[in-house]
């Protein structure tokens, strides 16, 4: 059996891939499995780092909206479908697995042209546009909330490392604040915008940093790769509790670092947070169709977490909602034991045998 993974460009697509890619191996180590992507997206780091082939296909954004550039997307998706269909027949693929995004839509269309199944996995509230498409090709779709409207969908949750998925905070937590240099005892607030960042979410503390310390708080944040100078250099004169990294490749161990998150709704991250019970205020990317507020609000009516609207969310807002949640332990406490009712751990394996379930009917 081999098993392609379409979840390419961002790390919400990539590592549910990932996750399953790595309960396929611990259900039958002789699956064979290769991931689909681009030489610019971040799967081009993570797959191989994982010990998994990628192999490249065309990118092929597609567009929201109609713009000038969308007469260009059929020739280019043309040419990535036939890619595709150069890896299925290179590698005798016997199904075909999509994760949504610019990736996956050319994965699905390669799989029906070659007459093998699709499995679909949508981890987002509302769905986008690749995977409704693909939705329609199969009829094993699996979803991360039990309100994504998608034909056949059944409800599984996200796949997460394993890493993430076991995690125990409590016991971790003194480790993981000595690896990042933090203070063992400090409240401990974790930034993050996602894997690129967020210049609104990392100016919003940077900007509160001096109340943050004088209110005995310490910060772990990630700023993204792009933006790690700049939040290093507004920050210089302050002299504050604040540990700055562009990329967290082990976010386990800043979740177990951690009392409270201030990050973007994606949905891998309220899975994420959910999973190891964590209390977030999150902060939705407005941008899109809105997903990610949709993601964060099933933790948010259960108690777990706060939303801050991202045109809202400022120094002020850090110092005036953040701050006063985070140095209230029994408030954390609570919150944190919302959010776990909805955390679910085994999506993975779920998701991995439905994908060689669907295999082996057609073989």
């Amino acid at each position: 059996m081999h098993v392609i993974l379409a979840g390419g460009g961002t790390a919400g697509h990539v590592e549910p891939a990932l996750a399953t890619a790595d309960a396929l191996r611990r259900l039958d180590p002789t699956i064979g499995i290769t991931a689909l992507g681009t030489a610019s997206g971040l799967e081009a780091r993570l797959v191989p780092a994982r010990g998994y082939e990628l192999a490249e296909i065309p990118r092929v954004p597609l567009p929201r909206r109609v713009t000038p550039q969308i007469v260009s997307v059929p020739g280019r998706l043309i040419g990535a479908i036939h890619a595709v269909e150069e890896v299925i027949e290179r590698t005798s693929a016997s199904v075909v697995v999509g994760f949504g995004g610019y990736v996956a839509m050319p994965a699905y269309l390669a799989a029906r042209r070659r007459h093998i199944p699709i499995v679909v996995h949508e981890a987002n509230a509302r769905p986008g546009l690749a995977n409704r498409i693909g939705a329609r090709m199969t009829k094993v779709v699996a979803v991360s909330f039990p309100s994504t409207l998608l034909p056949h969908a059944v409800h599984v949750g996200i796949p997460l490392r394993e890493s993430v998925a076991r995690l125990d905070r409590a016991e971790s937590r003194a480790a993981a604040r000595a690896g990042f240099g933090l203070d063992p005892q400090r409240p401990t607030l974790l930034v993050t915008g996602g894997s690129q960042g967020a210049r609104r979410i990392n100016d919003a503390v940077v900007g509160a940093a001096a109340q943050l310390a004088a209110a005995g708080v310490q910060v772990l944040h990630h700023t993204g790769a792009g933006n790690v100078d700049d939040v290093r250099a507004a920050l210089a004169d302050h002299g504050v509790p604040y540990v700055v990294l562009g990329y967290v490749d082990h976010m386990e161990l800043a979740y177990a670092a951690a009392d409270l998150v201030l990050c973007r709704a994606g949905a891998m991250t309220c899975a994420e947070l959910a999973a190891v019970g964590l209390p977030a205020v999150y902060v939705p990317l407005p941008h899109g169709n809105g997903e990610q507020r949709l993601n964060a609000t099933p933790t948010v009516d259960a108690g777990g977490g706060l939303i801050i609207a991202d045109s809202d969310l400022d120094a002020a807002a850090v110092r005036d909602t953040v701050l006063p949640l985070i140095v209230d332990p029994d408030r954390l406490q609570a919150m944190g034991s919302a959010a776990a009712t909805l955390g679910r751990r085994d999506a993975d394996v779920t998701l991995a045998q439905m994908v060689i379930d669907t295999a082996e009917r057609w073989m």
